[in-house]
């Protein structure tokens, strides 16, 4: 996997727009349900990857690190969404959709409870201030490692954690 992103990002610089539509092929669903976990709709999430996308193309000379390339893109699709609000403050429209319902074995645990349960935890993200359902999205819902999450949100790895442990506080506070 590393040499294939390494090739990536090296065909990327060069122009290569193969290398950019297979970086489309990639990352645009991960993107895409990013946007959506942070609460925007459907249609400005997908105005919003494509802009991650053209952006990532514009500045692909900034990535020093190939293997940086995950959290840059996530870095850029939160910049993205945070100019986004700024353009259309008071206009806000909150919806996480895109959270799964845990897949569960156990029998005897009530559908409609865990729906129910399920629904709580999605108004409860919704709840949060924008950095702390950062944190969440990215590391809980993205699956980004730690470091990953801290350097998409272009912060520290403890500043990271911190707001993950006061994040997971509050939702525990309203899921009661």
């Amino acid at each position: 996997m590393d040499k294939r992103r390494d090739s990536l990002v090296a065909r990327l610089r060069t122009g290569d727009h193969a290398a950019a539509a297979e970086l489309v092929d990639i990352y645009y669903e991960q993107i895409y349900l990013f946007m959506r976990r942070l609460g925007h709709s459907h249609q400005v999430s997908e105005d919003l990857t494509q802009e991650s996308f053209l952006q990532t193309w514009r500045h692909i000379g900034q990535l020093r690190d190939g293997t940086a390339l995950n959290s840059w893109l996530y870095r850029i699709a939160g910049n993205a969404s945070r100019m986004y609000r700024r353009r259309h403050k008071g206009k806000r429209q909150v919806s996480i959709e895109g959270i799964d319902e845990p897949q569960n074995d156990r029998p005897d645990y009530d559908k409609a409870e865990r729906c129910e349960q399920l629904g709580r935890l999605k108004n409860a993200v919704a709840k949060l201030p924008r950095k702390k359902k950062q944190a969440v999205v990215l590391h809980y819902m993205q699956h980004l490692t730690i470091t990953e999450a801290a350097q998409a949100a272009g912060i520290r790895k403890g500043t990271l954690k911190s707001r993950l442990n006061r994040a997971l506080e509050l939702l525990r506070e309203q899921i009661k």
